[in-house]
């Protein structure tokens, strides 16, 4: 396991030397550690509820807050209650 993953980190170090001239690869490589943030939280967000529609409200009403470009703690208090409210009504 250790060789896999030392191979790898160290397979891209070898192989490219130069700098990256490519938009498209450049592009990709920039939004690469999104993605993969997005993949690791979105279903965590989801499956942290007893109900997972609890989850996905808290995580809709988030994104809608961040893209009006409310601050971070209003995001941050308006999820939970949302789970909260969402599970008061399921039960």
């Amino acid at each position: 396991m250790a060789a896999v993953t030392y191979l790898i980190r160290v397979t891209p170090l070898v192989l490219i030397r130069r700098e990256i001239k490519n938009r498209t690869v450049k592009s990709f490589l920039y939004y690469v550690p999104y993605v993969t943030l997005a993949v690791m939280t979105v279903p965590a967000i989801i499956d942290a509820t007893r109900h997972p529609i609890a989850g996905a409200a808290a995580l809709v009403v988030g994104v809608v807050l961040a893209a009006l470009g409310q601050n971070m703690f209003k995001v941050a208090v308006a999820c939970p209650l949302v789970v909260l409210i969402v599970e008061a009504i399921i039960l």
